[in-house]
């Protein structure tokens, strides 16, 4: 099977979870006799962090602008059999208009960014990466996020047939790992900077610092401003390459996640991280949101944490103790939440039928807005 992606990166892990994401699909795909053609819009910002060009069996294509791009979009669409396009794709709508016109494909849509895109057509908000006609033209609409944003994505952007497919680990990339002295931490957290995971990192881990000046605390990843409240147990790494995350996550004693506060409300929506952290063995503390406890049991595969008090708790937890929920996170993991696993998901539900093309494009503005 060919596939053609129109997407946001999966050449620069700096400051996203796509490319990581997108390495693993790529693996699997391939190894199961798949190939992908990657479109990307060639930016500064992942210009200057870039971290991987080669993908074997797959191509990458690297465009400047979307008029560059298109004589070689339209020659590989031609020969494909899925076209997808995903969220926060620089040219999403653009690219979308040219996928629904092409014939002999299967046209899907692929939201790694559920909660946010929700937001914003609730908002009244327009949504970049998606075309005035929503999401009703696509045959099928993938979502990181379960629950009830399926729904949602069929009623306010006129999804038709939609299903989740949600984060993955590639065991390959992340698996145990000897500690680093310089990643060395009781209690990590790797995760780009964003102001609505501030007052959550405050409770959950800020605070701890503050009430336990004997521990080491680390944070690892891009993008925290000048003013972030440091504190002189808490140490920082600015970014972290995805092939250091295995060395991060095990010099840890326990490692915190995060969620972004969209989707904790919308819930259903595991962070790649946790799947990451789980596969290379090191005990998971993680915010509380609902459906969690679909991925991973808590208290035998994971600590939930909902105030600074629990985060204090679990910090104090005997180390044998640790190392069990993180041996039972760690088999759930390779069990579940493989990106083999995500790719074979994927695959079956490119082979089940298609529902009926709607007679007439149903436009965005119409399903938009409470």
């Amino acid at each position: 099977m060919k596939l053609v992606v129109f997407g946001l990166t999966v050449s620069s892990s700096w400051g996203n979870g796509h490319a990581t994401l997108w390495r693993g699909l790529l693996e699997a795909l391939g190894r199961l006799g798949h190939r992908v053609t990657f479109f990307e819009r060639d930016v500064p910002y992942y210009a200057w962090h870039r971290d991987r060009r080669e993908f074997p069996g797959h191509r990458l294509v690297l465009y400047p602008d979307w008029p560059a791009a298109l004589p070689a979009a339209k020659a590989e669409l031609a020969g494909a059999d899925v076209a997808m396009v995903t969220s926060y794709c620089p040219d999403g709508a653009v690219a979308s208009e040219l996928v629904l016109g092409t014939r002999g494909t299967l046209k899907t849509f692929y939201d790694l960014d559920t909660p946010v895109t929700l937001d914003r057509v609730r908002a009244g908000e327009p949504v970049p990466y998606i075309g005035a006609a929503g999401l009703s033209g696509f045959d099928l609409v993938l979502s990181y996020t379960g629950g009830k944003a399926l729904t949602e994505l069929q009623s306010r952007l006129g999804a038709r047939r939609v299903a989740p497919l949600y984060g993955s680990v590639d065991p390959a990339a992340h698996r145990p790992a000897p500690p680093k002295p310089d990643y060395e931490a009781d209690l990590s957290y790797l995760g780009t900077w964003a102001a609505d995971r501030q007052e959550e990192l405050d409770r959950l881990f800020l605070e701890p610092a503050r009430r336990r000046p004997g521990l080491r605390f680390l944070i690892g990843g891009s993008m925290y401003p000048p003013d972030f409240p440091w504190g002189e147990n808490v140490f920082y790494v600015r970014h972290v390459p995805p092939a250091e995350h295995p060395a991060f996550y095990g010099s840890s004693v326990l490692t915190l996640n995060v969620t972004r506060a969209a989707m904790a409300r919308m819930g259903y929506c595991p962070s790649g991280r946790l799947f990451e952290a789980a596969a290379c063995g090191v005990p998971l503390l993680s915010d509380d949101w609902e459906g969690l406890d679909g991925f991973f049991e808590p208290g035998r595969e994971i600590l939930v944490a909902r105030s600074t008090e629990e985060t204090l708790e679990a910090l104090a937890l005997p180390r044998a103790d640790l190392a069990r929920i993180a041996a039972a996170a760690r088999e759930r993991t390779l069990a579940e939440h493989t990106a083999e696993r995500r790719a074979r998901q994927m695959l079956d539900l490119f082979a089940a039928p298609p529902l009926p093309a709607p007679e007439t494009a149903r436009p965005l503005a119409s399903v938009g807005g409470d």
